[in-house]
């Protein structure tokens, strides 16, 4: 899906990005970004590693 917007279309979208929220708001909503993306994986963790104890305990 990224593969296909190129170089042109990211600066489109940073340059949107910055007139819409304005230079000051970015850094937080980057901040929150990347803490949400660091709670899914760390619940994806979760899940997968619940879903192999459990086939673990079946097999017992």
């Amino acid at each position: 899906m990224l593969s296909s917007i190129g170089f042109p279309g990211l600066i489109l979208i940073v340059l949107t990005a910055l007139i819409v929220f304005g230079p000051s708001k970015l850094p937080e909503i980057g901040k929150a970004v990347g803490s949400s993306l660091r709670e899914f994986k760390k619940a994806t963790k979760d899940i997968v590693s619940d879903d192999e104890s459990n086939k673990i305990n079946e097999k017992k």
